[in-house]
C-alpha cells in the first residue's frame, strides 16, 4: 500500500485513497494542508487533474495557514470536521486521541454529508481531502468514504496507519507548533483509533449509511457517490 504515496513538494502525507474496495485510483486523494505547497508541487497537482480541494480545518486554521494555489483553478471547500471553537459545544474537544476518535463522529456528520454530496458530482473529481497533516480528521473522512465503497475494516485500517509513515511518526511522537503558536506533540495513529470511530457510528446508527441518513443523505446520494468513484 506504500505505492499510494505521491511526491507533491510542500505537501505532507499525500497519497491516493483508492485501490481498496471499489474505490478506483486517481479520483480521491488525501493529504496534509497545502499551506506550504511549492510551485513544483502545484504543477504536479495540475498534472493529476485536480478539480476540488476539501479542507477539513477550522476557519482559524485557514486564516493562519491558508492553502497556496500558484494559479491552480480548483474549487476550494471548507467543511470543518470539528466545531469552529470549543464554545460551540457543552464540553471541550478531547486532548487525548482515544477521546478524539469517539468525539469526531459526533461532530463530523454535517461535514461528511457535504463532502459526499460534492464527491457525487462527476465534475468534482479528482478531489484532495485534507486537514492539517492528513491524519485524524482526514483519517475519519476517508475511512467513511472507503467504507461506503465496500472496503473492509482491515483495508481501511491499513490505509489509515500509513499516515504514521507519511508523517515520520512511525518511530514515535514529534513536536510541532500549532495554529496558536503553542508547542504540541503530533502522536502516531493506532488501529484502535479508527476502530473506535467506526464502532461509535455503528453503535449509534447501526451502519455507516445509517449514520449519514441521520445527517440528511439519501440512498440516491450514496448511489451517486458510488457511481462516480467506483472502478
Amino acid at each position: 500500500m506504500t505505492a499510494a504515496f505521491i511526491d507533491i513538494p510542500g505537501v505532507r502525507n499525500f497519497r491516493d485513497a483508492g485501490g481498496i474496495g471499489a474505490l478506483r485510483r486517481g479520483v480521491l486523494y488525501r493529504s496534509g494542508s497545502l499551506h506550504t505547497l511549492t510551485e513544483e508541487g502545484a504543477r504536479k497537482l495540475k498534472d493529476l487533474g485536480l478539480r476540488t480541494v476539501v479542507d477539513l480545518r477550522s476557519p482559524f486554521e485557514l486564516e493562519t495557514w491558508p492553502d497556496q494555489r500558484y494559479g491552480l483553478d480548483h474549487e476550494s471547500l471548507n467543511l470543518p470536521t470539528l466545531p469552529a471553537n470549543r464554545g460551540d459545544l457543552d464540553r471541550p474537544w478531547p486532548e487525548d486521541q482515544a477521546g478524539l476518535y469517539t468525539f469526531m463522529p459526533e461532530t463530523a456528520g454535517p461535514s461528511l454529508s457535504a463532502v459526499i454530496r460534492r464527491l457525487a458530482d462527476p465534475e468534482a473529481v479528482p478531489v484532495v481531502v485534507h486537514c492539517a497533516v492528513g491524519k485524524d480528521r482526514t483519517g475519519l473522512t476517508i475511512a467513511v468514504l472507503q467504507s461506503l465503497l465496500g472496503a473492509s475494516d482491515a483495508d481501511i485500517t491499513a490505509d489509515f496507519l500509513l499516515s504514521n509513515l507519511g508523517l515520520g511518526l512511525d518511530e514515535g511522537p514529534i513536536p510541532y507548533i500549532d495554529e496558536t503558536g503553542s508547542e504540541r506533540l503530533s502522536r502516531p495513529v493506532a488501529a484502535e483509533h479508527i476502530a473506535a470511530s467506526l464502532d461509535w457510528i455503528r453503535t449509534q446508527h447501526g451502519t455507516v449509511p445509517g449514520y449519514l441518513y441521520s445527517h440528511g443523505l439519501t440512498d440516491a446520494d450514496l448511489d451517486a457517490l458510488r457511481a462516480n468513484l467506483s472502478a
